[in-house]
């Protein structure tokens, strides 16, 4: 399952629904082993996100301690306390992209998009991110979009690269 918003048969549903899912996976992996992740996995399918009331009815339901979940959840970069954009762009920092204007490039996006690193838009179509290397030193910089990646990315072609998405 991606890291972005829920699964597209999960966008309808309500919050009680939603909840009532998650509910019966609970009951479904309650005994199994290493259930907590595979929950929280499913649980993010279904919400987007993980939430902290999420966490809470989890915790609740396994009867397991709200810091053991919480600290799962923020332990592992594949879950997500906030809710994602629809579209996560990765500025990579290695130091191939940073010594070619990484640094330009994530200050080009934050004042494109008008969010910080780490941030989601406001209409919930990008999340900012950096990370260390995507393994196009020969071409850096390079950016991510989702599992597409642009090389040789300089600040002007940011705005085009973008309007793609919407």
């Amino acid at each position: 399952m991606s890291s972005q918003g829920p699964c597209s048969c999960c966008q309808n549903e309500t919050d009680q629904q939603k909840m009532e899912r998650i509910g019966q996976i609970i009951e479904d992996y309650r005994h199994k082993e290493g259930n907590l992740i595979q929950i929280l996995h499913m649980a993010q399918g279904i919400y987007g996100y993980l939430p902290m009331e999420l966490m809470e009815f989890i915790s609740d339901r396994l009867g397991k301690p709200l810091s053991e979940v919480h600290g799962v959840a923020t332990f592992y970069s594949f879950f997500s306390t906030k809710p994602r954009g629809e579209n996560t762009i990765r500025v990579c920092l290695g130091t191939a992209c940073y010594v070619r204007g990484g640094r330009k490039i994530v200050e080009r996006l934050q004042d494109i998009l008008g969010i910080e690193v780490g941030e989601t838009t406001q209409d919930q179509k990008f999340t900012l991110e950096v990370m260390r290397c995507i393994g196009a030193c020969g071409l850096a910089p390079a950016i991510t979009i989702n599992d597409r990646v642009y090389k040789q990315v300089n600040p002007e072609k940011l705005q085009t690269i973008i309007e793609k998405y919407y």
